[in-house]
């Protein structure tokens, strides 16, 4: 029974927590069990080996961790640096101004390079940063792959190139919660050191799983880094993997269960389906908005977002009461404009285990929403728009082909 309940199903359009398939949700459905026993090692063996897949690495040591996405920030930033250490990282965003706050907390010197919000990093001043380091003090470049609140997307290739171009030693530690198995994201390729990704996110599970992915070179470095860390410590996990047994402390079985199922229904899709997929939802939303005659808070096309748009409004509209009415009259969950643009924009999150369709009634439920608070859309224009999309583009469902 639904705390507070509607009739039908909630639409959840929030950039995560995202909605769950049913295979997964069957798969969680099911009693606790003896993580000791040989059934448990035999399932965290298959799922190490799969996960890698979705970072696309093969070189690469995935950490399963029974925590959050801030979690996994901070397992990848205690296990390869010291106090001190100086850090380049960029703030675009609510999340990462919350993963810089981190790691100032943590005690690290972080070099902040701060751009309007809507904008990428910016990584010309990343070059002259690295430049002018030739006595390599910066250890590590973090970076959000996919800014949740503003729906940036950071291009990885170019920070990689970078790097190269000034054959600067420094590790690449990169925020994937709301871009992996949903955007194009190459661990080996690009040369990330450390990747994270959050359960409830592209992976459609619940939250309470940060996975964490680590490059050999992020291993040594773990080695001898000096922050302190005991839940998060990769030693212990490394530990337990030569065991055969994979767990220093108590899974949640259930959520081990449901990456099962999770990964098992990515992969009959097709990864490369899956991204293409996310591609379609985001360019049809894009259109939506483009027919409203609103704007999008990503200011260059080169930075959107296939996850998530966040949507601006006119000054005379509060955001924040379209978020409020889409839930207590349309049974429609949307995302709320957070810190600097808070009040400013609304967003639609599109990813996860989601179809065309599903998307069509958000677009829908906006409309009315945009009529109710008094701005002068035209009803169906957005949806038209996505429609006129995406009918020239969804593909046959390869399995029913």
């Amino acid at each position: 029974m639904d705390y507070v309940y509607g009739p039908g199903r909630n639409h959840l359009f929030v950039p995560g927590p995202v909605n769950i398939p049913e295979p997964v949700l069957r798969a969680m459905n099911r009693n606790n069990e003896d993580y000791r026993s040989p059934a448990v090692p035999a399932l965290t063996k298959t799922l190490l080996e799969d996960v890698k897949k979705i970072f696309k690495t093969t070189t690469g040591t995935p950490f399963i961790i029974p925590t959050t996405g801030t979690g996994a920030w901070e397992s990848a930033l205690t296990n390869t640096l010291s106090p001190g250490d100086r850090t380049v990282s960029f703030l675009i965003g609510q999340f990462s101004l919350l993963w810089i706050d981190q790691q100032q907390r943590l005690n690290f010197n972080v070099d902040v390079v701060e751009s309007e919000w809507g904008q990428g990093a910016n990584l010309d001043i990343l070059a002259d940063k690295l430049a002018a380091d030739s006595a390599h003090t910066i250890k590590a470049v973090c970076i959000v792959h996919n800014e949740t609140a503003t729906g940036v997307t950071n291009n990885l290739v170019k920070v990689r190139q970078i790097l190269d171009n000034y054959r600067h030693p420094a590790l690449l530690l990169v925020d994937g919660v709301s871009s992996i198995c949903a955007l194009d994201f190459r661990m080996d390729e690009w040369g990330v050191d450390v990747a994270l990704t959050g359960s409830q996110k592209a992976l459609s599970l619940p939250t309470g799983m940060g996975i964490v992915c680590a490059s050999p070179k992020a291993l040594e470095a773990s080695k001898t880094a000096k922050s302190v860390r005991v839940f998060f410590d990769w030693n212990d996990y490394l530990k337990f993997y030569k065991l055969g047994t994979y767990w220093p402390y108590t899974p949640s079985i259930q959520l081990l269960y449901g990456l099962r199922a999770a990964l098992d229904l990515i992969f009959e899709e097709g990864l490369d389906n899956v991204i293409a997929r996310h591609s379609r939802l985001g360019k049809a939303t894009r259109l939506a908005v483009e027919a409203w005659g609103l704007k999008n808070c990503t200011q260059k096309e080169e930075w959107y977002s296939d996850t998530v748009t966040a949507v601006v409004v006119p000054p005379y509209i509060d955001s924040s009461e379209i978020v409020r009415r889409a839930w207590k009259r349309y049974n429609l969950s949307l995302g709320l404009g957070l810190n600097k643009v808070a009040g400013k924009v609304f967003r639609i999150g599109h990813l996860g285990n989601l179809n065309e369709l599903q998307l069509l009634g958000c677009l829908a439920g906006v409309e009315m929403l945009l009529k109710d608070v008094g701005y002068p859309v035209k009803l169906g224009s957005g949806v038209g728009a996505a429609c006129a999309y995406l009918q020239n583009n969804i593909p046959l469902i390869p399995s029913r082909i």
